[in-house]
């Protein structure tokens, strides 16, 4: 456990923490590490850069030059503390995860104390690889518990999400654990938000429990104890963040000990399939568009010379909650009445790893697949969105089924490609099907936080991009300032920075958020 946990802190010391659960995965540990190639790393759909970045890390480490080069701990009892301490302690709005497994105290009494002892290990060792994978913080491990924080020591924008799917993930992979009992493990984990004062409060040199002053652990320990095994259960201060991203059960108000008003509880069913990340955080709407004009009629001018058939791509960039999304959505409103096709590629920090991801996701939105579909049931909509922009769909359709992991029925006979071959039809039916659509109706495609697609989208990006020069199709592409996108050079192809807004403006959003 402790190898590959170390390797997440070393992929975080480097900023390439989205990749520690790749390598965790692949069962990838410092003693591995020296062994990678370039060509083991591509595998891992890591990006070239990255994968440079990560071999000169390799070697500095291999050469003793690298301060990130990890250190092995000695026991798997002892809780990990991949971010050091600050050294002070701060004031800080924090996620946090308590996971309890359940019936432990049963367990024992009927295990062996050793075997007892390994299923312990296991269950902290999968708590501990999901928790690093979504750049937690372990806090402590609590015999047969764990307390995690999300936004400490460093802070993401979207930590509730984080934590929420992290759990979601134990739930799933605790239930696999083998045991020597032969009986399935559960646990029950509570989730609050709040304002703590966290760091160094004259502990012994590792962040615990008693490092947090602030009743959001607390909270969050009296939430777990509410629901049944197998749940994951969060308070209003973390319901109020998630927006319509997962499936969530109301549970009502409850007393707890120690807490004087009832509290209000949400029980975590699932991830929503449905929506865009941007549609589902924002789900009780957006506000006025505000210091945005020049940029909105930029964006129309290369709209309307895209769909007389001379196609434009514009890459806006700007810092996290700049405005990239609600610039997008702007455009959107303003040519709602155009007739058009839109077509929209969501990219996810939790699958930098998985091929395709965004035009998978977006063909399943536009399929209107549910949760309980049967395969039928995907197969006959899978046909019928393919054969309203594909000429030959009976053919690719058995493609399509690949890609969405629908399982293969009687009416299409089973691929008989090798990997390279049949990746490369995908990508040619993928492309096909694009240029069949833009031949019906204008596109309006837009490719969201581009800084998180994988390998092979981006790939596909590319070849579309080419061929967006002579068909109706405006596409706009939003990242972070650190993405280099390839496609600056060419002639079709626009810049659109977005800075911060001036004074006059933040007072506006201020006031209209406030409600005057």
């Amino acid at each position: 456990m402790n190898s590959v946990m170390d390797v997440a802190g070393w992929l975080r010391d480097l900023g390439l923490g989205q990749y520690a659960s790749a390598f965790a995965e692949n069962a990838i540990d410092i003693d591995i590490l020296p062994e990678l190639t370039e060509h083991d790393l591509e595998r891992l759909g890591i990006p070239l850069g990255h994968r440079k970045r990560l071999i000169r890390a390799i070697r500095e480490m291999a050469h003793g030059g690298s301060s990130s080069k990890p250190v092995t701990r000695e026991s798997p009892r002892v809780a990990p503390t991949e971010h050091p301490p600050t050294g002070t302690a701060e004031r800080r709005h924090l996620t946090v995860m308590i996971c309890d497994l359940v019936g432990s105290t049963a367990l024992s009494a009927r295990l062996d104390p050793e075997d007892m002892g390994a299923v312990i290990d296991a269950f902290q060792a999968t708590c501990a690889r999901i928790t690093l994978a979504y750049d937690g913080f372990l806090a402590d491990f609590r015999g047969d518990g764990i307390l995690a924080y999300f936004g400490y020591p460093r802070a993401h924008e979207d930590d509730a999400e984080r934590t929420v799917r992290a759990a979601l993930d134990i739930v799933t992979a605790v239930a696999q654990v083998k045991t020597p009992a032969e009986e399935p493990l559960s646990v029950r984990i509570g989730i609050a938000t709040g304002l703590v004062v966290v760091g160094d409060l004259g502990g012994e040199g590792t962040l615990g429990e008693h490092a947090v002053i602030g009743d959001t652990p607390s909270l969050a320990a009296r939430l777990q104890a509410l629901v049944e095994p197998g749940t994951v259960v969060v308070a209003a201060s973390t319901r109020r963040l998630l927006g319509d991203l997962f499936h969530l059960r109301d549970l009502g108000y409850h007393k707890v000990k120690g807490i004087a008003e009832p509290i209000a509880a949400w029980a975590v069913d699932g991830v929503a399939e449905s929506k865009t990340r941007f549609e589902a955080i924002h789900a009780t709407g957006l506000t006025n568009l505000i210091g945005r004009e020049d940029e909105l009629d930029f964006l129309l001018k290369r709209q309307q010379l895209s769909w007389k058939g001379e196609g434009q791509v514009v890459l806006i960039s700007g810092e996290p909650g700049i405005g990239k999304s609600r610039l997008v959505r702007a455009l959107e409103e303003r040519i709602a009445d155009e007739p058009h096709t839109l077509l929209h590629y969501q990219c996810s920090p939790y699958h930098t790893n998985s091929a395709l991801y965004p035009f998978i996701t977006q063909f399943e939105r536009a399929a209107g697949f549910r949760v309980d579909d049967t395969s039928e049931q995907r197969r006959n909509k899978l046909e019928t969105l393919l054969a309203k922009g594909t000429p030959r769909a009976r053919d690719t359709a058995p493609l399509f089924a690949a890609l969405l992991s629908i399982p293969f029925g009687k009416p299409y006979a089973r691929l008989n490609f090798n990997p390279a071959q049949q990746r490369r039809r995908t990508l040619a039916a993928l492309l096909d099907q694009f240029e069949n659509l833009a031949r019906l109706k204008p596109i309006l495609l837009l490719f969201e936080d581009a800084q998180w697609a994988d390998g092979t989208s981006l790939e596909l990006l590319d070849l579309i991009i080419e061929r967006v020069r002579q068909l109706p199709v405006f596409a706009l592409v939003t990242m972070r300032p650190y993405f280099q996108p390839p496609w600056g050079d060419l002639s079709n192809v626009g810049a659109l920075t977005l800075g911060r807004l001036d004074s006059k403006n933040v007072e506006s959003i201020v006031t209209q958020v406030a409600g005057g």
